[in-house]
């Protein structure tokens, strides 16, 4: 038995050996992250707390807001689409852990709009980069439609729908930034508070920002509306935005910080694909029973729900121009001891146009957070 004992004993200290080699590696990494986050510093105006790690708990408010104007041809068929889709204000809680800066958040829908959010994060003494992934399912839009197909005596009811499929978003903003006064100010002490600002101070900063957004309501039981919008039913849009901006960090008590931060951005990437379908919505609208007087609504919405169908037209990509758009933010943090708290909203503003085609994307959200500093 003494050659199985010492293959058990070199097996365990090779497990030991390798557990330690691993911590080794993870001290390493937590001590080049430490070193970073103080790196250039002036720590009479910022100060790294002593415990690294963040837990955040947080509420959020989210609302999307997409302006649409299109007009054009696909497959020999003209279209024209003025869509304004206003998503219900939504209620979202999650957490938030986050080591000096460096972190992941996630969030779930518990009020308003269907959906979750899922956001990383990485912040240094001068630099930082977010990116922020959403989705979104909406059954009650408030499209504020306008078409030609509609007549005046039924626009009060396409205002606002229900709609049997909901419409989804899906969202990616990713953004980088860069500060050039990262020695005095800090904007991780206003937006993670992995670090606290001692004194007031402000810094210029340039930005970059990339969004993509997919709307898609293009389902048969969402066939009236995609023949109302003349056959759009799907929607991708990619940007590349620029800018600089300015950031100031006010501290009027000690563990206060007031945070402001406006940037207008240049829009230099700005594509957008549109999604073509066929409807049979006419050929029903030519069936008796689709007049019959004598129907209930349950039974006309049964009717038809059970008969619209659509169908894959073409789809068109628009290149547009350079546009301006704007991000601004705002942050109020309190820290006491290895506690604190913290309210910041963010809005963003981006344009897209080619041609006859036009419109906006206004995304905005305010976050409320309670956090603990191990």
């Amino acid at each position: 038995m003494k050659p199985l004992k010492y293959i058990l004993l070199v097996m365990v200290v090779g497990l030991c050996g390798q557990t330690m080699a691993q911590e080794s590696f993870i001290r390493k990494v937590g001590t080049f992250i430490d070193s970073m986050s103080v790196k250039g510093l002036d720590r009479r105006y910022i100060d790294a707390p002593k415990r690294p790690w963040q837990i955040i708990a947080r509420g959020n408010v989210y609302q999307t807001i997409v302006s649409m104007n299109s007009k054009g041809t696909m497959a020999d068929m003209d279209y024209s689409a003025t869509p304004y889709l206003k998503s219900t204000p939504s209620q979202y809680v999650g957490l938030w852990a986050g080591y000096r800066g460096y972190g992941v958040g996630y969030t779930v829908n518990v009020g308003g709009d269907k959906g979750s959010s899922l956001t990383f994060g990485a912040t240094g003494g001068a630099y930082g980069v977010n990116v922020r992934i959403r989705t979104i399912e909406n059954s009650n839009p408030s499209l504020n439609l306008t078409s030609d197909l509609i007549d005046e005596d039924h626009k009060d009811a396409w205002e606002k729908v229900e709609l049997i499929d909901p419409i989804r978003v899906r969202t990616l903003i990713a953004d980088g930034y860069y500060l050039f006064n990262g020695k005095k100010f800090s904007y991780a002490a206003a937006y993670d508070q992995s670090v606290i600002q001692k004194r007031s101070a402000g810094s210029l900063m340039v930005g970059l920002m990339y969004n993509y957004t997919h709307i898609n309501y293009a389902t048969d039981h969402n066939g009236d509306l995609v023949y109302l919008m003349q056959g759009l039913g799907k929607v991708k849009l990619w940007q590349g935005s620029a800018g600089v901006g300015y950031a100031y960090n006010w501290v009027p008590a000690r563990g206060l910080l007031i945070n402001i931060l406006a940037m207008p951005m240049l829009t230099f990437v700005n594509k957008l694909k549109a999604y073509a379908y066929t409807t049979n919505v006419e050929e029903l609208m030519e069936d008796i029973y689709f007049w019959d007087p004598d129907i209930t609504d349950e039974e006309w919405d049964e009717w038809f729900y059970e008969r619209v169908r659509i169908t894959p037209l073409a789809e068109k990509t628009f290149n547009s121009g350079i546009s301006i758009g704007f991000d601004a933010r705002m942050s109020l943090t309190y820290n006491f001891g290895r506690y604190f708290i913290n309210t910041y909203g963010q809005f963003n503003n981006i344009r897209y146009h080619h041609s006859d085609t036009h419109g906006y994307l206004n995304d905005w959200f305010v976050n409320t957070s309670f956090g603990i500093r191990l």
